[in-house]
């Protein structure tokens, strides 16, 4: 049995012992963004297109080099990091991939090959090495990677727990209990690549990516009569106003009395980077699709506007992002993202 259906059959069986709170059942989703150059004072990012949906994410840039010479510099693009838990089981698009995002690159509308760089770490101590010298991925949820915890020597593996690399995992998978050693540590992964910028000219760059969603079945801040402790934290995270509020609150309960709505969470990172000339933005175009007309969708934006049945588009001049983008987007039950 694979980790992920393990994981997933535990939550399953936790969920038809427990008072039926639908959103003790979560996913938890890992915010990623854009990519990040070198420190430079000569480059320009002239504007940026974002859109953002549950199924994929797509930027594309225009850079230009402002000065009288050709410019060449690293440009990177960090994954985000993934922690491997047992007990928490983060949302990745292909989790068995080193490029677990299905990140794809291109200049000029040209592919790059990225390089992939990657290290773990375990209570904030880099055990790359520890790790490669026993034979056993960084990616911990790479699929050689419990063959090769099992194969590792007593003295070794005991080491590693005292450590916090890894655990024993004690569960039933219905044929018995198991005893498992199993990943602890956290996987950070960059992908990079040079790029070239000659003097005067534009450059366009563009990547696309599926998100990592954060999920949950039902709602972790309303349990159909009242809004929950949670609540306060959402409303913040999420800028949700009076509307939102009265739809949740309008939506059709099920036969429980909970409300028929299911958690989708998206965070994109723009307050990384910013290490071109003026660390502004010339112009950033930023459209969000919620997917289904029917959804529930609220996400901090100044100078939002609706342009469709499912997205919401704003424009700005020199922008300079003040804060990360969360987005909460509710579907109704048996709608499918």
């Amino acid at each position: 049995m694979s980790r992920l259906v393990r994981v997933l059959c535990a939550a399953a069986g936790l969920a038809s012992m427990a008072v039926p709170a639908a959103a003790n059942d979560s996913i938890a989703g890992l915010g990623a963004g854009g990519i990040i150059l070198g420190r430079t004072d000569d480059i320009a990012m002239e504007s940026e297109k974002l859109f953002i949906s549950m199924q994929e994410v797509k930027v594309d840039y225009i850079f230009r080099n402002q000065s009288d010479k050709d410019f060449e510099t690293i440009v990177a693009f960090p994954m985000p990091d993934v922690d491997a838990n047992p007990h928490e089981m983060p949302q990745l698009p292909d989790d068995t991939s080193d490029n677990f995002l299905g990140l794809e690159v291109t200049v000029a509308g040209a592919p790059v090959k990225a390089e992939l760089e990657q290290r773990a770490e375990a209570v904030g101590v880099d055990v790359t090495g520890l790790l490669k010298a026993q034979g056993v991925p960084v990616n911990p949820f790479a699929k050689p990677v419990f063959a090769a915890l099992e194969k590792l020597p007593e003295d070794v593996a005991a080491d590693w727990i005292d450590r916090g690399i890894i655990l024993i995992d004690s569960y039933d998978d219905g044929s018995g209990w198991k005893n498992v050693r199993t990943p602890l540590w956290t996987l950070k992964s960059t992908y990079w690549w040079r790029a070239s910028f000659p003097a005067g000219k534009p450059v366009a760059v563009a990547h696309r990516y599926r998100p990592s969603v954060g999920a949950s079945v039902g709602l972790n801040f309303y349990n159909g009569s009242a809004f929950q402790e949670a609540y306060p934290e959402y409303r913040q995270r999420y800028c949700i106003d009076k509307s939102f509020e009265n739809a949740v609150v309008k939506a059709k309960a099920g036969p429980d009395g909970y409300p028929a709505l299911s958690e989708n969470r998206l965070q994109y990172v723009l307050t990384t980077g910013g290490n071109w000339a003026l660390g502004t933005i010339g112009k950033f175009h930023l459209t969000v699709d919620k997917g289904d007309p029917k959804n529930l969708v609220s996400f901090c934006a100044t100078g939002l506007k609706k342009t469709g049945p499912t997205r919401f588009e704003l424009e700005a001049t020199d922008y300079y992002p003040e804060r990360d983008l969360d987005i909460l987007i509710l579907e109704p039950a048996g709608t499918a993202n």
